[in-house]
């Protein structure tokens, strides 16, 4: 938890939920900004994991329902399925992190990180489709969605490339695959937030100041959405996530 009740604190905290709010907007990794502002802030990793993810759903809710419209399902997995699958490997996920020591979270976390920063620089400027080259087999599909839900729920970092890249290899266009990745991540997040507002390792001082920043910059977002080249914005996730990944390994 936070050592003391620091005004310049909470304000640094709210200015990291404005950018990271603008930046789910935009383009997606928000957690890539706030996770570091929270353990610049005092919390241990754990705690900033858990405080990161309660404090951006707002934006998650909001996002989601912007697009609601455009999000679908694969064949005969429809919508409904995707969904229950996402919430259901968010509470497994959930589970197992509130069962992880801190101890052992703190070694593990900087692998987290590089691969979610890694997931996230391979999505952020892979070469993209507007048809799927190949088809994933329902079934399959289906395994992965929980599979990422699990690590959603656990620690989150890229699950939105992740869900785009399994839904247009499975044949979903590019735009209804990010609408529909929107949906799935706010309900995997859905059923880690009901079991982490419970948790003793949210500091709640901290994730109010987070959630109105990034309910401010979803705001943001959208009126940058069409001013901001996106590329600028993801290439300082890919250089925080980077510099992120260093530090942890060698603090």
């Amino acid at each position: 938890m936070m050592p003391e009740l620091d005004l310049s604190l909470l304000l640094l905290i709210a200015l990291a939920g404005l950018y990271a709010g603008t930046q789910n907007t935009l383009a997606g990794g928000g957690s890539f900004i706030t996770f570091p502002t929270l353990l610049l802030a005092g919390l241990d990793p754990l705690s900033a994991n858990i405080t990161s993810t309660v404090a951006l759903f707002p934006n998650q809710i909001t996002s989601s329902f912007a697009g609601r419209k455009l999000a679908g399902g694969v064949g005969k997995l429809g919508l409904g399925a995707l969904f229950t699958l996402s919430v259901t490997g968010g509470l497994v996920g959930a589970v197992l992190l509130l069962n992880t020591p801190v101890t052992f979270f703190t070694r593990l976390v900087p692998w987290l990180v590089l691969f979610a920063t890694l997931i996230f620089a391979w999505g952020s400027f892979r070469k993209k489709s507007l048809h799927a080259a190949n088809a994933v087999p329902l079934p399959l599909l289906a395994l992965i969605q929980f599979l990422i839900g699990i690590y959603g729920g656990y620690f989150g970092g890229g699950i939105g490339f992740l869900m785009l890249a399994a839904l247009t290899i499975a044949g979903q266009q590019v735009r209804m695959a990010t609408a529909t990745k929107n949906v799935l991540a706010m309900a995997m997040n859905t059923s880690a937030v009901g079991l982490f507002v419970f948790s003793s390792q949210v500091d709640w001082l901290a994730a109010s100041a987070l959630a109105l920043g990034g309910i401010g910059g979803g705001f943001t977002g959208n009126w940058l959405v069409h001013r901001l080249p996106e590329k600028i914005m993801r290439g300082f996730v890919v250089l925080v996530g980077s510099a992120l990944t260093v530090w942890l390994f060698v603090r």
